[in-house]
Formats: structure tokens, C-alpha cells, sequence
């Protein structure tokens, strides 16, 4: 098979031929290609087959296609204009690449397959791309892919924040939690933001949402009641926890100051002993931590409510639960430590939607990791120009979209 009838053949070109490929003096394969003209051109702007051929043509335009070895290769054309039943005069659909692309399908496929393990500087250096070429094809695929993705109805949903930057400038996450990848993205934390989910979403695909899992998080609950009311909203485990370990973190810190000179070297490098779950401890630290228990301390005090509080989620019912809830806040808001006197009242505010999670069982533990994922595709990047860039890549390596 020759070389020209390879390239053909491989680019599906139908009413198109290579005519010839010559080498360019500093490396690389260069692809002549022209027309057959027994095979009628499609219009550029509807597709259809068009009418008749223009006589006057484009300029000759070039596009990069995958190397053959280690030869780039680029493909040379001069765009026929043709007559259009439906547009007029338009310039003919080229088969091999999109509007206005100078990539290839092949390799605009292979860039975003590696776009998704790699940044896009290394993904440019690869195939040999500028970085803004690279960027193009992937906002290109995420919106094809936004376009063109499979729906599948909503049941179990999680909503959280991840930080786009410094500056308090936080992006809103909405995860299908049944299914383990992102559905939306948006700028920003607010009620704006989650009006514009539900607006994008529309109303009857909202009804088939029967849990939300998110924290406590003021804006994102005063939408969640008048969008989807008839939902379940439990708030995660995770959230509830990290309160908790603050509270304890902020007694600590006030016994630090408190302690004497003396006394401060039996405190020194504890904070993760009372932070820790007793099961992670090692044997030293649980001999160290032991000892501390013994004191008469607030915050052995704080320590011991964490870990009655951690007990909570042992329990299977809410009827089962809801009375050692009860005790606990009695006895943290009777505990004269102001940190917990402060989660107490968090929780007594939302305690609906804590002890749903007795029965429902629902975390963003996963949507926490996907967080994790969407940092780290910012880290390997070093952080991106625009909110936008941002977004096309949380979508294109954590929504699963389909490839063109």
C-alpha cells in the first residue's frame, strides 16, 4: 500500500485524495491533497450535499495530523467555495477536521485522551502543539461532549466547594453520588450559583432527586428547600467530623496559652493525639495519650465529647439515635467550653439532616475525593488564567464525557 493511499484511507476521505507527500527540508511529511471530481463537496455551514462548485477557491490552509514514527505530518488543502440549495455560497465541509480547527479528528481524539492524565504543557510537548492549541481541542471536546452525553436520571446528589485560588474564590461542585462523577460545574458559592444548576437542570429532572448530601452551608439550603423541597437533605459525615476535631483544635490552642512554662513541655507536639481516631494511634501515642486523660483538663473534657459524638454513627435508626444525639448536646452545651456550646447549637439546627444519615447512609466521602482530584488537576497544571480553563478540565477528566 502506498503512502498516499495509507493517508487517504486512514482519514476516511471520500470525495478527496492525497495526491502527493513530499519531506520538508527541517523534517516532516507534507500531504498535497485535492479533490475527486466525480464526488460532490458538502456545504460547510449545513452539511448537505451541495449543488454545484464554485470557481473560485481558498487560499491553501494546513492541518496538523498524528506522526507517522517520528515525522509530523501535515495536510495541505485549498478549500473548494460551492452553491448551497439551503445557504448559498458557502466553503465546503472539510471531512477530516472541524470548523475552523487546524487539527485533525485522529488527533484531536488522541490529545484529549492524554489531556486527561497529563497538563497541557506536556500533552504540546508530545505531539509537537502550541499550549493554546492544545487548550482549543479540549474545550472543543468538552463541548461536544456536554452537547452529545447520555443522561441518566438524578437520585442521589452531592454539593460541595472546592477553592479556584486565593481570595475566597471557590467553584460549587453538583456529583452524581450513585454514579461517582461530576455533573456540574459553576462559579462561585452562592445562591446564585445553585439557582443557575437548577435552571440549567429544569424542573422535571429535578423531581426524580430524592437525597442531596452537602454541609451546612447557609445559601446552598435556602435553594435546596424552595428547588427541590420534596428531597431528603443529609449532611455528610465528613463536615460534621471536621467540626468537631476544630472544636477540639480551638480548646487546645486556649490550654496552650493558659499553661505555665513549666508545663508545657507534657503538651508539646500532642495536637494530632487528641485529633487522631484512638484505633490509628500507635503504641507510644497511646501511652502518651493515656496519661494526658488522667489530667483534670478541658480539653480532656473536649476529647471525650468527640469521641462520644464519633459513637453516633454506629447507629442504624433514627428512633435508635436520636436519643443519645439528645444527651450529647445536653452535654456539650452544659460543658463551659465555647466551642462545643457552638457546634451543639449547629447541630441542634440541623438535626434533621444528621440523623437522616442513620438510615440513608449517603457521604460525599466521594465527592471529598474528586475534590482531591480536581486540586491535583490544578496542581500538575500550576493553575490556570481563567475560571473557564478551569472548568473545561474539571469537566473533561472527572464528568466522563463521551469523546467526538
Amino acid at each position: 500500500m502506498r503512502l498516499e493511499t495509507f493517508i487517504r484511507k486512514s482519514l476516511r476521505m471520500k470525495a478527496h485524495t492525497v495526491v502527493k507527500v513530499e519531506d520538508l527540508p527541517g523534517g516532516g511529511l507534507v500531504a498535497q491533497v485535492d479533490r475527486l471530481p466525480s464526488r460532490r463537496l458538502c456545504c460547510g455551514e449545513c452539511g448537505r450535499p451541495a449543488a454545484k462548485v464554485a470557481a473560485t477557491r481558498r487560499p491553501a490552509r494546513r492541518w496538523q495530523d498524528l506522526a507517522l514514527r517520528d515525522q509530523p505530518l501535515w495536510l495541505v488543502y485549498a478549500p473548494h467555495r460551492v452553491w448551497c440549495s439551503t445557504c448559498g455560497l458557502r466553503v465546503e465541509r472539510i471531512p477530516w477536521a472541524e470548523k475552523w480547527q487546524r487539527v485533525t479528528h485522529a488527533l484531536v481524539r488522541a490529545v484529549a485522551t492524554l489531556a486527561r492524565k497529563l497538563d497541557w504543557a506536556s500533552v504540546a510537548a508530545h505531539f509537537r502543539l502550541n499550549w493554546k492549541t492544545v487548550a482549543s481541542v479540549v474545550e472543543a471536546v468538552v463541548l461536544w461532549g456536554l452537547a452529545h452525553r447520555r443522561w441518566v436520571p438524578l437520585h442521589q446528589v452531592g454539593i460541595d466547594e472546592v477553592s479556584r485560588r486565593k481570595g475566597q474564590q471557590y467553584l460549587t461542585l453538583v456529583y452524581d453520588l450513585a454514579r461517582g462523577r461530576v455533573v456540574w460545574v459553576g462559579k462561585d458559592r452562592d445562591e446564585a450559583t445553585l439557582q443557575r444548576f437548577f435552571a440549567w437542570l429544569g424542573w422535571r429532572r429535578a423531581r426524580a432527586i430524592q437525597v442531596v448530601c452537602c454541609d451546612m452551608w447557609r445559601p446552598y439550603l435556602a435553594v435546596l428547600r424552595a428547588q427541590v423541597p420534596h428531597a431528603t437533605v443529609v449532611f455528610d459525615r465528613f463536615h460534621l467530623t471536621q467540626h468537631a476535631t476544630a472544636a477540639v483544635d480551638i480548646v487546645r490552642r486556649h490550654r496552650w496559652r493558659q499553661l505555665a512554662e513549666a508545663e508545657r513541655p507534657d503538651f508539646k507536639r500532642t495536637r494530632f493525639l487528641w485529633l487522631k481516631n484512638p484505633e490509628n494511634l500507635a503504641r507510644k501515642e497511646r501511652t502518651r495519650l493515656s496519661g494526658l486523660l488522667r489530667l483534670n483538663a478541658p480539653i480532656v473534657k473536649a476529647y471525650l465529647l468527640k469521641e462520644d459524638l464519633r459513637r453516633f454513627w454506629a447507629y442504624r435508626y433514627s428512633a435508635w439515635a436520636a436519643g443519645p444525639l439528645r444527651q450529647w448536646l445536653w452535654r456539650a452545651s452544659h460543658s463551659r467550653l465555647a466551642p462545643f456550646q457552638t457546634l451543639a447549637q449547629t447541630i441542634r439546627t440541623h438535626q434533621e439532616g444528621i440523623l437522616a444519615w442513620t438510615t440513608l447512609r449517603v457521604t460525599n466521602g466521594a465527592l471529598e475525593g474528586m475534590n482531591n482530584k480536581v486540586k491535583a488537576i490544578s496542581h500538575r497544571a500550576f493553575g490556570f488564567r481563567t475560571t473557564w480553563t478551569y472548568i473545561a478540565n474539571i469537566y473533561h477528566c472527572c464528568a466522563e464525557l463521551p469523546l467526538p
